[in-house]
């Protein structure tokens, strides 16, 4: 299997700063009409991860059509993945881009964190790896899962409003130091669901673990790859333990289920990892 990840990476780091000026700040400003207004951004996640979205697919997708790649977006928003990447020798790798802002600093926290962001689903296609229900090809159908993330500081952006097309540079965008990061997913994975209500599977939020790949699977080594599809595809919320009948889940983060399974070599080279990890 031939991957081009440093070609890959160095794209992502020629796009990270064409993404930004030199001060840091977004190059977008805004959305423009016909009669030539612009309209400022908002601190709305949900429009800034579209925007950057927008921005970086074009020379991605050309990117991998130059190397002989087939790139089939997702057919609808809620379709995993974002990209379907079908090399020439017909293997294929999901391609998902995710965005996530830095959390302010707290004097109990040393380490800098992001809000975090998910990592797809562990129910549905993710369980039943021969389902073709919002995913691209079965689960089971490709050979690696990529993660694109992109990490950015909020800033104190003025409220909307209308500029002049002669305007723009004076326009504070809403973000700024813009990092893009590249990893397999299983490595940024961390052992606890996304935000919210939703099963969907969370990443790490440490920017360090983040950065490195270094999530809880990932410290187990290669074999972490195989313990985090079976972790996932046995985890069970609270709901769905009640819904099977059970009193409670029989684990609810990663040493539980090490020593539910009885592997106590990871149990214990994950200690040790952790261990390493805070020295």
């Amino acid at each position: 299997m031939m991957f081009p990840v440093k070609e890959f990476k160095a794209l992502l780091k020629q796009l990270e700063g064409e993404l930004q000026t030199g001060e840091g700040l977004w190059t977008l400003r805004g959305f423009i009409d016909t009669a030539r207004r612009v309209y400022s951004l908002t601190s709305d996640t949900k429009v800034i991860s579209k925007a950057l979205e927008l921005m970086l697919v074009p020379s991605i997708t050309e990117f991998w059509h130059s190397r002989g790649y087939e790139v089939i977006p997702a057919q609808y928003q809620n379709f995993y993945p974002d990209l379907s990447l079908v090399s020439p020798q017909q293997e294929r790798f999901a391609l998902d881009l995710k965005t996530s802002y830095r959390l302010p600093s707290t004097r109990k926290e040393s380490a800098m964190r992001v809000s975090g962001f998910t990592l797809g689903a562990f129910t549905g296609y993710f369980r039943n790896r021969s389902s073709t229900k919002n995913i691209t090809f079965p689960y089971s159908a490709y050979d690696r899962h990529y993660v694109v993330g992109i990490l950015y500081t909020q800033t104190q952006a003025p409220s909307p409003a209308i500029y002049s097309i002669d305007q723009v540079e004076e326009i504070m965008p809403p973000i700024r130091d813009i990092e893009i990061i590249f990893h397999e997913k299983w490595q940024l994975a961390s052992d606890h669901p996304g935000s919210g209500n939703t099963r969907n599977i969370g990443s790490v939020t440490e920017l360090e673990a983040l950065r490195k790949g270094r999530g809880p699977f990932a410290l187990l080594g290669e074999v972490g790859r195989e313990i985090f599809d079976e972790y996932w595809q046995q985890y069970l919320t609270r709901a769905m333990a009640r819904a099977a009948e059970l009193a409670e889940p029989p684990f609810r983060n990663l040493r539980e289920y090490l020593r539910y399974r009885n592997r106590l070599d990871l149990l214990a080279r994950l200690e040790q990892e952790d261990a390493a990890t805070d020295v």
